[in-house]
């Protein structure tokens, strides 16, 4: 492998465009972080993509962390409805092993982000990575399913401190163009064969006992750990900043209320007094964190970051993209193996096809941003996801076919995955400033968990709220109802500024 020893000068930053979409020119060379790592990132340069062995290890660590993402959603996903017997949980208990994950997960990304960049991202990484093997190992070994929960759950706030930190790490190392377009597709990737992965793992294991689906990740995790104490470049602290602890509580606790208000409306009623109470009482922690961010001196989210265009529609687009897609899964998992009585292995098969899309079509995307932006695979990622979940509904009917509904849905999922999880990453990070990769990481990661969680909130309460009869995908029907609408808005979100764009451009023209 070529070593570059090429160095580069960086040109001048300039200020984010809000209304561009498209990917930026591949420039002579990309401002670099003054770090330690700054001599191996300059060989990153988009001029030649010609990467030295050392930078290859970091992207390897920060891959391997977002395969043991990917493997534990999946893994953990196959596994419910073994957890769910073993244990006692109902369909509604068994949601918060996946919302405990992604809410601890969700609500404190931005506090990780905004840490890593205070702090220094090497030391939040491999702090959070350690916390991350141990929630892991505490999984496999309790015997109540809340004390599952909570490990889960921390399991997720160390994860909502590994994730926005390799994302800061890739950004701030590989310039911004084809080279870190390059990374992300590679990052992604990895996050799809983990997910894959996870699916015939969790199915294999699952077979010896679910506790299996929890220890796994724990080796790979202390691999992580070590290789990337070896590997990672040292950096710099901010010399200022400051932390925000009052913004992440307000913003965990409100987001916490508001998907337990959802979750226990269908069993306590939607006029409940605690159901009520608890909508007020999230509302009045999240507006208190709205208050908190424009007051703090050092604020968990700068809502200025908010005023570019595509910076939102990145946003609001993964909420869309995880928020359908985490929703289907988890239905489907419960009605293959509780409705129609599948194995987890056989379960696992069914679904794999989305993945294995997910990761032939990943190293695909790069190329295909350099080539026409962000914008047109992100509408394409949506309405491959609006078409797959509209061919389940209209073929499904009251037992789905696997090779006429289940088949065909899952590679249109795949492919709405594949085109948009490295756009709206690579959307969410274009012209931000180095200082805020973090932030900017946090941000867009947030939006995907917190939207899945509350998207998988609402989905559980009207499948919990109707009555399952075997084989009838009926009582799902109104879940899967809403994943599509979901979809649909993602996919509209999009459209809409193309479509004026193009108005603008033609008035010009007149």
């Amino acid at each position: 492998m070529t070593h570059s020893t090429e160095t580069v000068v960086a040109p001048p930053a300039t200020t984010a465009d809000p209304t561009r979409d498209t990917a930026p020119e591949a420039a002579p060379a990309a401002a670099i972080p003054a770090t330690a790592g700054a001599g191996a990132a300059a060989a990153a340069s988009s001029s030649s993509l010609r990467w030295p062995l050392r930078l290859w290890g970091v992207l390897a660590v920060l891959c391997l962390v977002l395969f043991l993402d990917g493997l534990d959603v999946s893994m953990v996903g196959v596994a419910l409805p073994s957890i769910g017997r073993t244990l006692g949980m109902s369909p509604t208990a068994l949601q918060w092993i996946v919302n405990g994950y992604v809410l601890g997960y969700g609500g404190l990304m931005m506090l990780g982000g905004r840490t890593a960049d205070l702090l220094g991202r090497r030391k939040v990484f491999l702090t959070a990575l350690a916390v991350f093997a141990a929630a892991s190992l505490l999984g496999g070994l309790v015997d109540n399913g809340g004390l599952l929960i909570a490990s889960r759950f921390v399991k997720g706030l160390a994860a909502a401190f590994t994730a926005p930190t390799a994302l800061s790490i890739l950004t701030t190392t590989f310039p911004e163009g084809p080279a870190r377009n390059r990374a992300l597709s590679v990052f992604s990737l990895f996050g799809a064969s983990g997910y894959s992965s996870g699916l015939i793992l969790g199915g294999l294991l699952t077979g010896f006992g679910w506790r299996w689906t929890f220890l796994t990740p724990v080796p790979l995790a202390l691999l992580a750990l070590v290789v990337g104490a070896v590997l990672i470049p040292r950096d710099r602290r901010a010399e200022t900043g400051g932390h925000d602890p009052a913004g992440a509580v307000t913003l965990t606790g409100g987001m916490l209320l508001a998907v337990y208000a959802v979750v226990a409306a269908p069993s306590h009623g939607w006029t409940a007094p605690l159901t009520l109470g608890s909508f007020l009482l999230a509302a009045a922690l999240l507006t208190a964190f709205v208050v908190i961010e424009r007051r703090h001196p050092h604020p968990l989210v700068r809502f200025g970051i908010l005023r570019v265009g595509s910076t939102v529609r990145a946003n609001l687009s993964i909420i869309a993209l995880f928020g359908s897609y985490m929703s289907f899964q988890f239905m489907m998992t419960l009605y293959l193996q509780d409705g129609l009585g599948w194995s987890p292995l056989r379960m696992a098969l069914a679904l794999l096809p989305a993945g294995v899309v997910v990761a032939v079509g990943s190293p695909l995307v790069g190329r295909l941003v350099n080539r026409f932006g962000t914008a047109p695979l992100i509408i394409a990622s949506m309405t491959s996801l609006t078409l797959g979940y509209l061919w389940f509904l209209a073929t499904a009917g009251s037992t789905p076919h696997y090779a006429t509904t289940v088949l065909p849905t899952m590679l249109l999922l795949g492919g709405g995955f594949a085109f948009g999880f490295s756009s709206i990453m690579s959307q969410a990070t274009e012209g931000i400033d180095d200082s805020e990769q973090g932030l900017a990481s946090g941000l867009v990661q947030t939006s995907g968990q917190v939207g899945a969680a509350l998207v998988l909130a609402l989905v559980t309460a009207l499948v919990a709220g109707t009555a399952h009869t075997g084989a009838d995908f009926g009582p799902y029907r109104p879940g899967a109802n809403l994943v599509t609408v979901v979809a649909g808005i993602g996919l509209l979100l999009n459209l809409v500024p193309l479509l004026r764009l193009r108005r603008g451009r033609s008035a010009r023209r007149a």
